[in-house]
């Protein structure tokens, strides 16, 4: 018996290292095919060198991030979203509709990329249901797939995942908070939450609404090996991206818009009151959602940083360059590249208030931590989102009605456009419950 069980642990040992030593090959092949698909949108874009980026993790090292703020703000001046290209200025909630599509483009061209016009079809299916309480109130939890249409290209599948949970015993269409998953990942939290992770779930069963998470991976790998896989690499049938394609932040968005189809098609689900909320790099993705898809109600951004609600052009935190480096230029448009070398940050034709500014007039709630959230630059978020507000006091509504950076954990709640910055590291726990108070403001009870 002894013998059994030592041939069978050392049978477990052997797999366990196989599976470690493919884990690592597979590592590498993916670094490896990464540098190579960066390399070839260098080559495109004729870019033999590129500005380093910052050490966020040793303050001590020769390229340390900034966190002084008498150097943060090189460039102060900020493209105006309510100027024409023409120079013309727009005063009418009609001539925004124009300037939008100016700001649109810009985006589209040189920071995230653009959608191809003939993305294929989506067909979801319930693959399990699942009756559960949560907060002790019955709930249906359901299990979807998004099958994508491939047909154009079989050779890459794109199976979409999420899961929606309603309260069971609804007899009206609910509003419903959806959020980008880290899935599989885990969540990197520096300090400890007040508020549990799934909390939010909770609350938003015993307000009578429900909740959804998608998969963000599941549309588009995050990284850039993937990228000729995914829904980029169908719609690319597989081939290497051109320097306006579309990156992953667009395509995470693109898969919830697809989600959002689908809650249209279901009775049980007010398609009207529907919410978009990530964190991190999800966070960033959740803004641009909210940018580009005008049915989403509201959103709550959290910790999004750079190439999120952080302004481009500061010099605190992450910068550009990092954003523009192997590393997480899969989530940008390759044109990004070049405002790391030889274009500046001022050179940018748009900045993140922005992206802000195309959410209006709806309502989007911006989030950070304090401790151990330095990175994402929560005073760069903030002016970004002050310096949207002209826009939403063109269209009849209200910004944060103050240019002067908060206290931790004051809010700044009154507006379309709120700012809170809480006490906890990067995580989005400590804030989920007043951005759902937010959006009940506008949901109702």
């Amino acid at each position: 018996m002894q013998r059994v069980l030592r041939i069978g642990l050392a049978l477990c040992l052997l797999s366990g290292s196989a599976m470690a030593q493919r884990g690592a090959a597979d590592f590498e092949a993916q670094k490896k095919n990464t540098q190579a698909d960066y390399q070839q949108m260098l080559d495109q874009l004729k870019i033999a060198k590129l500005r380093p980026g910052v050490n966020g993790n040793d303050p001590k090292a020769h390229n340390a991030a900034n966190y002084d703020e008498t150097i943060a703000n090189p460039h102060p001046t900020l493209p105006d979203p309510l100027v024409f290209k023409s120079g013309q200025p727009v005063t009418t909630s009609e001539q925004w509709l124009l300037r939008r599509k100016e700001i649109v483009e810009d985006f589209d061209r040189e920071v995230y990329g653009r959608v191809p016009a003939n993305t294929p079809t989506v067909k979801w299916e319930v693959t399990n249901t699942k009756e559960d309480t949560v907060g002790d109130i019955p709930t249906t939890i359901r299990k979807l797939v998004g099958h994508v249409d491939n047909s154009s290209y079989p050779a890459v599948t794109v199976d979409i995942q999420m899961t929606l949970a309603l309260p069971t015993k609804t007899d009206r269409p609910c509003p419903v908070a959806m959020e980008f998953s880290f899935g599989a990942f885990p969540r990197r939290i520096n300090t400890p939450a007040p508020i549990p992770p799934q909390e939010w779930q909770a609350e938003c069963i015993q307000r009578g609404w429900g909740y959804a998470t998608l998969v963000p991976t599941s549309v588009q790998a995050d990284n850039g090996a993937g990228l000729k896989q995914g829904i980029i690499g169908l719609m690319n049938k597989g081939e290497s991206r051109q320097p306006d394609d579309w990156g992953a932040l667009r395509a995470w968005a693109w898969g919830a818009s697809r989600a959002l189809d689908y809650f249209e098609t279901d009775a049980l689900v007010d398609a009207k009151k529907v919410s978009i909320a990530g964190h991190s790099r999800y966070g960033k993705a959740a803004l641009v959602t909210l940018a580009y898809d005008e049915r989403f109600s509201t959103g709550y951004i959290s910790s999004s940083g750079a190439a999120g609600a952080k302004l481009h052009r500061r010099n605190a935190g992450e910068l550009v360059e990092n954003v523009a480096s192997s590393g997480e230029y899969h989530w940008m448009a390759g044109n990004y590249i070049k405002y790391a070398g030889p274009l500046k940050w001022s050179d940018l034709p748009v900045d993140s208030h922005e992206l802000i500014a195309l959410c209006a007039p709806r309502p989007v709630f911006i989030s950070s931590g304090n401790a151990g959230d330095a990175w994402v630059d929560a005073r760069g978020m903030f002016m970004a989102a002050d310096a949207a507000g002209p826009v939403y006091k063109l269209l009849g509504k209200q910004g944060l009605n103050t240019s002067e950076f908060p206290a931790v954990e004051t809010g700044l709640m009154d507006g379309e456009i709120a700012f809170r910055q809480h006490n906890g590291g990067h995580t989005p726990g400590p804030n989920w419950v007043m951005f759902l108070d937010f959006a009940g403001r506008y949901w109702g009870k």
